[in-house]
Formats: C-alpha cells, sequence, structure tokens
C-alpha cells in the first residue's frame, strides 16, 4: 500500500469513528507502528484535515470534511457502479433518477482513466423474476421517514380484508420482488410491515409522529433479535 493509499485509509477510518479513537488501535487497522501513525496524522493536519486529539487523548475527525472523489479502488468502482444500476431498476422512479444522476456526477469528477473503469465495469444486474408493481408514489414515503412525519393509507392484508390506517413510517426495505415500509401503526399500536402493492389512497400528513425516528428504528430491530433467540 503506498503512503497516499494509507493516508485516504486513515480518514475513512477515523470517519468510521464519531467519538476519539486511540493512536494504537488506528495503527492497529493500518498495519503500520504507532510512530509511522503519527506521522501520518501530522501530514493530514498539515494538508488541512480537521483531525483534533493527541496522543494519550485520541483522535477525531471534525464533521463536515470531505475528500475530493478523486481516489478509488477497482473494487469501490465497481460497488458504485452495482448499487447505482441495482437502484436504477427499482419501481422507485424518483431513486431511480436520483441513482442515476448521482452515477454521472460522480463520473465527472473522476480522473480520465478512473472514469474510463467506472464505464467499463462489467457487473450487471440481471431482470427481477415477476417483479411487483406499486400503484403508489414510493417518494412520498421516503419523504415521510426524513421528515417523520405520519401517513395515512388504505391497506389491505393477505386475506384480502381492508383498513384505513394511520403509521408512523421509519424504514423501507428494498427486495427483489416487493417492497416493504417498516411502520408504528397506531390502530394495532406495534410495530407493522405493510407491502408496498398492497398500499392505496396513500396521503402525507404534516403530523409530526411523537418519536424519532432512530430509536423506533433501534428498538423494531431488538424485537427481530429476540424473535430470532425464540
Amino acid at each position: 500500500m503506498s503512503r497516499s493509499e494509507r493516508l485516504l485509509d486513515l480518514i475513512q477510518i477515523l470517519r468510521r469513528h464519531r467519538r476519539p479513537v486511540s493512536g494504537l488501535t488506528l495503527a492497529g487497522e493500518l498495519d503500520v507502528s504507532i510512530r509511522t501513525l503519527y506521522r501520518d496524522i501530522a501530514t493530514l493536519q498539515g494538508q488541512g484535515a480537521p483531525i483534533e486529539g493527541e496522543p494519550g487523548l485520541g483522535y477525531v475527525l471534525k464533521p463536515g470534511f470531505m475528500l475530493p472523489p478523486l481516489m478509488f479502488t477497482d473494487e469501490e468502482i465497481e460497488a458504485i457502479v452495482l448499487g447505482s444500476r441495482w437502484v436504477a431498476k427499482q419501481p422507485d422512479t424518483r431513486l431511480s433518477a436520483a441513482a442515476t444522476d448521482a452515477l454521472a456526477k460522480i463520473a465527472a469528477v473522476l480522473p480520465e482513466d478512473l472514469r474510463d473503469e467506472l464505464d467499463a465495469t462489467a457487473l450487471l444486474v440481471g431482470p427481477s423474476v415477476g417483479p411487483t408493481r406499486e400503484n403508489i408514489d414510493l417518494g412520498v414515503i421516503r419523504q415521510a421517514i426524513r421528515a417523520e412525519r405520519k401517513i395515512e393509507m388504505n391497506y389491505e392484508d393477505a386475506s384480502g380484508a381492508g383498513s384505513r390506517r394511520t403509521v408512523w413510517p421509519f424504514a423501507l426495505g428494498f427486495f427483489d420482488k416487493v417492497r416493504v415500509m417498516v411502520a408504528w401503526c397506531e390502530m394495532r399500536q406495534d410495530f407493522r410491515h405493510f407491502r408496498a402493492d398492497r398500499i392505496s389512497d396513500l396521503a402525507a400528513t404534516d403530523t409530526r409522529y411523537p418519536r424519532r425516528r432512530a430509536v423506533m428504528l433501534k428498538e423494531w430491530r431488538a424485537t427481530l433479535d429476540t424473535t430470532r433467540k425464540l
């Protein structure tokens, strides 16, 4: 690994940690001596990276620091292209267009040799087998999740019974054939999974739900862990 690659890796490691991380931990992840680690941190600080800390206390990268997206490994390029191509094939038209636009923006700032690698990536996304199409705009759900707003909708369960629901959406799962909204259901007073193809008459509201999205996501994941242990 070249020193420039190691410096980029150090930035990426620091980005993963929200709290100060010790020099020994960083040196271990990079497989370098602690002395080399200190030199690398000093180099990055000298180049303007807002790394705070000192030996014995740990180091943290201040939020908001952006690296020019000019350096990608071959596998990182393949991951970017494959992920974008998969999203571009989803029935969520706005998200699909955003994936295509994002890939074009990345390509625009890459050096020519890396841009050629991106264009030539041979990893393809195959067609879905019998994908289910929704009659709703998934963008409405995604916006409600971001804004932590309640949604009102009609929902038809597996037996065909319909009901009017008010839910607090906090996650949206994308599967090969279906999309599933995860939400707190006011009628059931519990977490519920709603298949998007069974939702109709969807309406976002201006009412903020009373709990934070991140908290509900954590609690929902805990219920899944408990179920797996049973």
